[in-house]
């Protein structure tokens, strides 16, 4: 397909986050990187999650390497993380979220670098988009430039939401220039490593805990998979997205907490074993109502029900 401003682009299609990679397929990425200059590819939630699995399951399947990582960073992530705040699911924000207040911003710096480190242990060079919002404020974009160049990352603001291609000229320039930096790219863990030490390893170097704690049954279950030769897959942990540890109440970058593994399933065809943490739901859906029972087009061709 292609875009209003007629760049090319491949929908696909990919599996949920929450208990799989959330990656684009190995093709796509393949099919894109013959047909332009720079590839772009989305991992999904945040780079504890969307970018480890894209370094350590899609990357060690496909031998390819990325030259360079976009965050993506919001004025109210960032303030949401600051701990300031009571954010409740299904709830409008509290309204002093919204208001100018770039100190909230820089509360909430530690989860920022903590996952521009996340990027860096794998050897790639992080660039801060910083996604602008027509509601936020200079102020609030300036401190989360601040945060980022503070930790030695490049960062730009990105207003391709509003103005299109020309929104994102900045970004794109950052990128490009990161992009030629010389990449030291790694794994976190080998293959031959046991599963206990992968998930380890994703732990406590990218989520930040102390230590991991499995439930019996999830002892047995990576027994039997080592037993029956899935030891050498890499991991996909399963965890809360709204944290970097298993409790979505802990916003920043925690530390001293315990990984909780419940059970440990496999699947061996996609080709890795993923451990469900804490309480989680294992397949998203749609409510009883969907949304698109309510969108149509009318008489006159205009499109309905979006609002």
């Amino acid at each position: 397909m292609q875009t209003l401003e007629n760049t090319p682009v491949l929908v696909h299609a990919g599996p949920f986050g929450n208990i799989a990679h959330g990656n684009s397929s190995i093709v796509a990425d393949l099919v894109g990187i013959r047909g332009g200059d720079y590839l772009v590819t989305e991992a999904g939630f945040g780079a504890d999650m969307g970018a480890e699995r894209f370094f350590n399951i899609k990357c060690r399947t496909s031998g390819l390497h990325p030259d360079a990582a976009v965050l993506v960073a919001t004025v109210r992530a960032l303030k949401a993380h600051s701990g300031r705040f009571k954010i409740v699911a299904g709830r409008p924000l509290p309204p002093e979220l919204l208001e100018e207040n770039p100190d909230d911003v820089l509360a909430g710096a530690e989860n920022l670098r903590k996952q521009i480190d996340n990027i860096r242990v794998h050897g790639v060079s992080p660039v801060v988009a910083i996604n602008a919002f027509p509601t936020d404020h200079a102020s609030e974009h300036a401190a989360i430039r601040e945060i980022a160049e503070s930790f030695g990352a490049r960062a730009a603001v990105s207003t391709h939401f509003t103005d299109g291609g020309r929104g994102g000229v900045e970004l794109a320039e950052a990128v490009a220039e990161a992009a030629e930096e010389p990449s030291d790219f790694r794994l976190l863990y080998p293959d031959d490593a046991s599963l206990r030490d992968k998930i380890e390893a994703v732990a406590t170097k990218v989520y930040g805990a102390a230590n991991v704690e499995y439930d019996l049954i999830a002892s047995r279950q990576l027994d039997s998979y080592e037993r029956n030769g899935f030891g050498d897959l890499p991991v996909c942990i399963a965890k809360t997205h709204l944290s970097l540890s298993s409790d979505p109440t802990l916003k920043g970058a925690p530390s001293g907490w315990t990984l909780p593994v419940r059970q440990v399933r496999a699947s061996v065809g996609a080709g890795f074993i993923y451990p469900i943490c804490g309480d989680m739901r294992t397949m998203p859906g749609l409510s009883s109502s969907p949304a698109a029972e309510r969108i149509d087009i009318d008489e006159h061709g205009e499109i309905v029900g979006l609002s």
